[in-house]
């Protein structure tokens, strides 16, 4: 029978990275064992089967006392009593930041995402948001988890702009872009505006902005505001800048959340607290607020970034994770994420390449 290995657990801290360097070959490879099945079955596995799996020759006992001890350092759990170990989700980052081995796409997955992501015309926001529903229902399908995409809401070049009078508090705004789409904004008005006031913000926005993009037409009359080059009131000055605002992020509204797939989370239930886990992500999915800014928080980052379980506040409950990385524009800015959300049992190996394939493609679409 094989010596226990005697490591004390408080020398060891998993939140530091290198706790893994501290764990010797056989605790790391017993510990990567019990990820890797869980991460394949779902289900918990004991030290017998262990024993057979592994690379080295153990007895079960010697597996038993090396499990105790990954127990106590809170990187495996057992779900019930007198059954097998799983990892916890302390256990699953530090798998992943440490043991994970990232590989390439398959050639057919690589093929599939270029084929159905490339060879658009490029430059129109509608295309732009074709491609990006696409991204989703495909990153759904290859994962067979959700799929979803943050971006800021697209609007090709200005064809015209009207601010259309509701009442003497209010006016609504009119933005038509060169697809033929329109949108509408209810803006309030300063106090004591002169009745020919937004005619003159019509006419002055108008004159300057058809042909532009919402960004080109905020940067070039925030410069004129600036630099007293506008002949304009005050008053009717505060209209311009209130009414471009609307559309360049003065609005809890100015991001698009796309979800695709979700219905797919429910193909690999196996027992009705994985229902439950479910219908929580569920509701997680729902509250599309708490989620935006779980992506936004991604779209500080270069590459992929990986949320797991509790982690969290918003999956704290349902215990899943959220595999997103950024994707740019064509002049190389961050302009949104994409990704997967699923269980904590995500394929992480093969997820995080397809993500992280499919966000450089996106970018090279919008070029």
């Amino acid at each position: 029978m094989s010596r226990r290995h005697d490591m004390p657990s408080q020398h060891l801290d998993i939140r530091q990275g290198n706790g893994l360097k501290e764990l010797n070959d056989r605790y790391r490879e017993i510990f990567r064992q019990i990820v890797d099945s869980y991460l394949t079955t779902g289900e918990p596995v004991g030290s017998r089967n262990l024993s057979r799996q592994l690379p080295m020759t153990l007895s079960p006992a010697s597996v038993r006392n090396v499990m105790s001890d990954l127990e106590a350092l809170g990187l495996i759990y057992a779900p019930h009593i007198s059954a097998g170990r799983i990892p916890t989700q302390s256990g699953l980052r530090l798998f992943v930041d440490g043991l994970l081995e990232v590989g390439d796409l398959q050639d057919k997955e690589r093929e599939q995402i270029e084929k159905q992501l490339s060879g658009r015309e490029r430059g129109s926001a509608r295309v732009m948001s074709e491609v990006l529903d696409e991204a989703g229902d495909m990153l759904s399908g290859l994962s067979r988890c959700a799929g979803v995409v943050l971006t800021e809401k697209q609007v090709s070049r200005i064809k015209h702009i009207e601010f259309v009078s509701l009442d003497a508090k209010r006016a609504l705004l009119v933005l038509v872009d060169e697809d033929g789409s329109v949108e509408n904004r209810v803006l309030g008005l300063p106090e004591g505006l002169p009745q020919q006031a937004l005619a003159e913000a019509t006419n002055y926005l108008n004159s300057r902005l058809r042909g532009t993009t919402l960004e080109e037409a905020r940067h070039r009359i925030e410069t004129e505001l600036e630099a007293s080059q506008a002949e304009l009131d005050s008053l009717t000055a505060k209209v311009v800048r209130s009414g471009l605002a609307q559309w360049s992020g003065g609005r809890d509204d100015n991001r698009s959340l796309i979800v695709k797939g979700q219905s797919r989370l429910l193909d690999d239930l196996k027992a009705m607290e994985d229902l439950d886990r479910v219908r929580l992500l569920f509701q997680d999915l729902e509250s599309k607020k708490g989620l935006v800014h779980l992506l936004e928080l991604a779209e500080k980052a270069e590459g992929v970034r990986i949320f797991i379980g509790s982690e969290n506040h918003l999956f704290s409950l349902s215990g899943s994770s959220l595999i997103v990385a950024p994707f740019k524009d064509q002049e190389r800015k961050i302009v949104g994420v994409l990704g997967v959300i699923g269980p904590t049992r995500l394929n992480y190996a093969r997820i995080i390449p397809m993500v992280d394939y499919t966000a450089k493609l996106v970018s090279r679409v919008l070029a």
